[in-house]
Formats: structure tokens, C-alpha cells, sequence
């Protein structure tokens, strides 16, 4: 239900980021900076968010970052009403500080179950941001249908967001008991393919990335992450710039979460039988895929299909990534691990979305494709390359 709300938000973000900012400014060449200004702050309150999850659960910190977004898409809507771009950016900062501590609740999933199914747990965590898929359109498309696109436009649909945001609190703090409870109780009685025994104090970061696994799981979670939002959120622009309203801007976004979220209960199941390495090859096999049909999509049907294969390809590599990182770590490192990877990836999507906004400004859409396929061709190489290691199912306790 978190995911639902949490998706519901950021359809709105996705679509109108962009657009948001160039119209409080008036300048175009900085097309890529709202996005980047979401992806970044969601990456730097990524790493604090998941050692408070270490720390005090995982209720608190999902609830919290659902009061921070609900401040900021009322900030936005006020900036948006004021014409003030210092209120927009403001808001944007808390919008994705939301993000990404929300984001982190994956990890309460991996809380629960053993390894060999932590896949399907964290699956059963993101399905339900497919429901947002339809909660986007559902609450927004029609409140901007028929109408031109301005800032008072704008004010309306930010302050539906803030409400949706504040039902994500009350849900949240509804979840009883605190996963990480369960996962110190498990881990103490030796119930999750550990060792029985105390939880021990957690390990450096530094010491926890050179764990066999987890080098392929960061760099497929970089990879995978920092195009599919680099690429999702310019897609706003992308399809204006093709000369279609931006009521259909909601369509392919819709279809994008659809691409992320629908199949995700039989991937999370198809990974723990296969195996997260091939997983993680496959999944950014095809985001090279859907970034490479974004160069010639022009038509809402093909873009969509594109935006569609990018959330699958994405779906695949990162459930798989984040099921590996989890494996690696203790119930009181799964945060800061986790947490570390979102602020390297968040901020790799924050920087790839400004490179894309001025590749976009300067060359076209092609630059875009061309460099975000790239960027996942990269780390699938380097996988597909390294020598293979078998995964470590049991975790010794550090310390």
C-alpha cells in the first residue's frame, strides 16, 4: 500500500517535473534540472534514511518521508500559485527526500523471508506500486484535460498529490510489528539460512561492498537505476517535444509503471529459481532494448512500448540487485547498505538527467537513447564478464 501512494506521488513528479521548473523560470536549456533536483536529494536522503531504518525500524522512516513529501508537493503547489521558483525547488527537495526513504521499504521485506526467496519477498513489496499505475490517471489525467498548460495549471494537482502523500503516513504507521523486529528475532533464532546466535554490531560499508556478490549487485543497481528514472523523467518533455498534449504524457508513464510493477510476483520467483547474476544480465539486456527504440518512438503507442520494456528491464535487474545486496547483510545492515547503493544511484540518475536535458536541448532524443543505452550496456558487460562467484546463502554474523 506504501508503494501505491508512493507511485501515485510520483507519476505527478514524473510527468510535470520538468515542465514545472521551466515554467516558474522561463528557461528552457535547464529542462533537466528538476529531475535532477528530485533524484538527488531522494539519493542523499537515501543513506541517512536507512541507518535511522538500522537503527529505530522501519515504520518510522517510511512514515517520516511521507510527512517531508506531503510539505513539499504543497510547497510546490504555493511555489506554482506564487511563481516562486524558490518554493518549487524546495519542494522538489522534499519530494524526493520522500522517495527515497520510502523506497528503502523493500528492505522490510527481505526482513522476513529466507534468502532463497527474498526475491519474491521484495516482489511482493513493489506490486503494490502497480496499483499506482491506475491512481495516476485516475486522480490527475483529468485535471488537466482540455486545459492549457501553465502554472496555475499545475497548483490543483500538486495539492491532490500532498493529500495522497499524507495518506501514505497513516498507512504506514498502521504496520505492526516493526519488520526489523521480526528480522532480529529471526536472526537470533537462527531462522532466515544464518547462523543462530546475537546480532552483531554492523560491519563498515566499505567492508560489507567487498563481500563476494555485492561489487555485480551495486553496479547492476547503479546501472538500472540511474538510466530508468534519467530516461522517466525527461519523458514528460520527450513527448510534448513529439508534439502531443501532456494529458498523454500520463499514458506512457502509466505504461512505464505498468512495465515496472505488473510481472513483478513472477520475476521475483523466476529469479530465486535462476539465479540474481543472470538475472541482473537479462534485466539490462533489455533496458538496452527500450532505449534503444526511444531514438525512432515518436507515436504515444511505441513510446509507451519503450517506456513499457525500460520499467520491465529495470523490474528484473533491481529486484534481483536488491535481493543480493540483502543476502550480503545483517538485519542491522540491510539499511545503510541498501541506503549507500540508493545515494550512489540516485545520484547517477540525477546527473544523467541533466546530461540528458542538455543532450535532448542541444541534439535531440537520439543523444538521449544513444547515451542511456550506453550506461546499461556498461555494467552488463562487466557482469557478464567478471568471473563468476557462487552466491554466499549464509551469513556469517560480523563483528
Amino acid at each position: 500500500m506504501c508503494l501505491l501512494l508512493l507511485s501515485g506521488v510520483l507519476q505527478l513528479a514524473v510527468a510535470v517535473a520538468t515542465i514545472t521548473l521551466v515554467l516558474v523560470t522561463g528557461i528552457e536549456s535547464i529542462l533537466g534540472l528538476g529531475p535532477a533536483i528530485f533524484l538527488a536529494s531522494g539519493a542523499l536522503a537515501a543513506l541517512p534514511a536507512g541507518r535511522l531504518m538500522d537503527r529505530l525500524g522501519r515504520v518510522p522512516v517510511i512514515a517520516g518521508g511521507f510527512a517531508i513529501g506531503a510539505m513539499g508537493c504543497a510547497m510546490t503547489a504555493l511555489g506554482c500559485s506564487a511563481d516562486s521558483a524558490p518554493l518549487v525547488v524546495l519542494g522538489f527537495v522534499a519530494i524526493g527526500a520522500m522517495n527515497g526513504s520510502v523506497l528503502l521499504a523493500r528492505t522490510a521485506a527481505a526482513d522476513m523471508y529466507p534468502p532463497e526467496r527474498r526475491a519474491r519477498a521484495i516482489s511482493y513489496v513493489l506490486f503494490g506500486a502497480l496499483f499506482g499505475a491506475a491512481l495516476g490517471p485516475l486522480v490527475f489525467r483529468p485535471l488537466f484535460a482540455g486545459k492549457d498548460l501553465e502554472l496555475d495549471t499545475l497548483v490543483i494537482p500538486w495539492f491532490a498529490a500532498a493529500a495522497i502523500a499524507l495518506c501514505g503516513v497513516v498507512v504506514a504507521l498502521l504496520i505492526r510489528p516493526d519488520p526489523r523486529t521480526i528480522a532480529l528475532e529471526l536472526h537470533a533464532a537462527g531462522q532466515v539460512g544464518e547462523e543462530p546466535g546475537p546480532t552483531a554490531s554492523p560491519a563498515p560499508v566499505k567492508e560489507i561492498l567487498r563481500r563476494p556478490g555485492v561489487p555485480a549487485a551495486v553496479i547492476a543497481a547503479l546501472g538500472s537505476f540511474g538510466v530508468m528514472v534519467g530516461v522517466m523523467n525527461l519523458t514528460g518533455y520527450i513527448v510534448v517535444g513529439h508534439h502531443h498534449e501532456q494529458a498523454d504524457v500520463f499514458t506512457v508513464i502509466s505504461l512505464h509503471i505498468v512495465g515496472m510493477y505488473a510481472l513483478v510476483l513472477v520475476i521475483g520467483a523466476l529469479i530465486d529459481r535462476v539465479g540474481r547474476r543472470p538475472s541482473l544480465i537479462w534485466g539490462l539486456a533489455i533496458m538496452a532494448a527500450s532505449t534503444v527504440m526511444l531514438a525512432w518512438a515518436e507515436s504515444i503507442l511505441w513510446t509507451s512500448a519503450s517506456l513499457f520494456l525500460l520499467g520491465l528491464g529495470w523490474n528484473i535487474a533491481y529486484v534481483a540487485a536488491t535481493a543480493e545486496l540483502v543476502t550480503h547483510a545483517t538485519p542491522v545492515e540491510r539499511g545503510r547498505l541498501v541506503g549507500t547503493t540508493d545515494l550512489a544511484a540516485g545520484m547517477l540518475g540525477a546527473g544523467l538527467a541533466l546530461l540528458g536535458g542538455v543532450a535532448y536541448s542541444e541534439w535531440g532524443v537520439a543523444a538521449v537513447a544513444i547515451g542511456a543505452t550506453v550506461a546499461v550496456v556498461a555494467p552488463a558487460l562487466a557482469i557478464l564478464l567478471a568471473p563468476g562467484r557462487r552466491p554466499r546463502e549464509a551469513l556469517e554474523p560480523t563483528g
